[in-house]
Parts: structure tokens; C-alpha cells; sequence
């Protein structure tokens, strides 16, 4: 039995070689693309601006800054869920910008996360 591969598919050692160019190449982008990702810098905030966090895009947090109105001593819990809703919104706006970057990289492709 003769397997039939589609258009492009086969074509010996020189398209082998040309598809591992080209894997090579990608490869090569999305590190380049990867360590210019963890150089950003993003602010976020939350509550209406009364809290911001700045985050870069290895997820590390930078600074928070809190705006003195917003600080009760008799309601820290308020602050504390704005602060975490603020940190919370930083991190995903690191992973969607990330993404969206190496998707242009990647195109149609539908690699995995965490992939490369």
C-alpha cells in the first residue's frame, strides 16, 4: 500500500530542509519576540484609578501606588480587593498582549501554550 501525502508534503531532502529553516526561523523570532515581551512595562488600574499597579512582562510587580483617599483604616478589606483586582488585571494584560505577539508569529499555526 503507497501512502499519498498532500501537495508539498513530501518532495525528499531538500523540503525537509527547507521546512526545518523555516521551524528554525520562527524559533528564532519568538525568543527574540519573548525577551522584548519581559523588557515592557505595562500600568494597570483599578477602582477608577485609585489603585495602579506597574508590572513588567515577566509578571513581576514593580510598584503599586494608592491613592490616600481610598485608604480607611476601618475598611482595609475594600483595599485589599482592589489591590488584588488591579494585580489580577496587570497579569492578564501581560498574557494577552504576549499572546497576541507570538500569534503573529506563529500565524495559523495553533501551537501550544507554552510551546516555545
Amino acid at each position: 500500500m503507497k501512502v499519498r501525502l498532500p501537495q508539498g508534503m513530501g518532495g525528499g531532502p531538500s523540503n525537509m530542509q527547507s521546512m526545518l529553516k523555516q521551524a528554525q526561523k520562527m524559533q528564532e523570532e519568538m525568543a527574540e519576540k519573548q525577551a522584548e515581551l519581559e523588557e515592557r512595562e505595562y500600568d494597570v488600574a483599578a477602582g477608577g484609578g485609585v489603585v495602579n499597579v506597574k508590572i513588567n512582562g515577566k509578571k513581576e510587580i514593580l510598584s503599586v501606588k494608592i491613592d490616600p483617599e481610598v485608604i480607611d483604616p476601618d475598611d482595609a478589606e475594600t483595599l485589599e480587593d482592589l489591590i488584588v483586582a488591579a494585580v489580577n488585571e496587570a497579569i492578564k494584560k501581560v498574557e494577552a498582549v504576549s499572546a497576541e505577539e507570538m500569534q503573529k508569529i506563529t500565524g495559523s499555526m495553533n501551537l501550544p501554550a507554552g510551546m516555545f
